[in-house]
């Protein structure tokens, strides 16, 4: 099993978890959350495809909906906290580093966000593949107040791990979705970069209106 077929079948992957491991499904999903959101190498794991999923499986009660949110909320704030005290150990020399693990353009890109935004970004991050994991990394490189960092960080995890588990436990189970649910993944992943595609794409268009200019 490689990953695009995991995120783009993590509803079948997710009841195969659930009959070969049976509760230890909680920790399994505990543990994705908590390295993608906790460790600034590993950007590319599930996030909201998976949650979304996690919640059709618990409205079929195959899981506790309330232990899911719950605990999921918990590896979320976890895993931004770990990412923001390894950012701030690491420090502004992190872009001095040259790596195939960590992506300088990701790291600028969050950071002039960040920059735009504030403290905000770590909500609004939340709900982007990529800017979630960099978020909280450039938070600690740039020194942010940590009790300030958390009220964002448990903010965001609550708006983010509730938002997408109840989506799923609400609609993922209808027929018209379960029956396509692969098309369902990649207009999650669609939505989740649109508002990346739009910067970038204003971006461009401010940079050659002052290049007329």
């Amino acid at each position: 099993m490689n990953l695009i077929d995991f995120i783009l079948h993590v509803d079948q992957h997710l009841i195969e978890f659930v009959t070969a491991y049976g509760t230890w499904i909680y920790a399994i999903l505990f543990l994705i959350i908590f390295v993608e959101t906790g460790l600034v190498i590993m950007p590319f794991l599930p996030g909201d495809s998976l949650l979304f999923a996690a919640g059709a499986l618990a409205a079929k009660g195959t899981m506790d909906p309330f232990i899911l949110v719950g605990l999921l909320f918990v590896a979320a704030v976890l895993g931004d906290t770990l990412n923001y005290h390894i950012g701030k150990f690491i420090g502004p020399r992190v872009f001095e580093i040259n790596s195939r693990w960590i992506r300088k353009d990701h790291l600028y890109k969050t950071q002039a966000f960040f920059e735009k935004h504030g403290g905000k970004t770590i909500i609004f991050a939340r709900f982007i593949p990529f800017a979630r994991t960099f978020a909280p990394f450039i938070a600690g490189v740039s020194h942010m107040s940590y009790r300030y960092f958390l009220t964002y960080n448990v903010i965001g995890a609550f708006c983010w791990i509730g938002s997408f588990i109840l989506l799923g436990y609400w609609f993922g189970n209808i027929p018209q979705i379960k029956d396509n649910f692969t098309h369902v993944i990649f207009a999650i992943l669609f939505l989740s970069i649109l508002p990346g595609i739009i910067a970038f794409v204003r971006q461009k268009m401010a940079r050659k209106d002052a290049e007329k200019q």
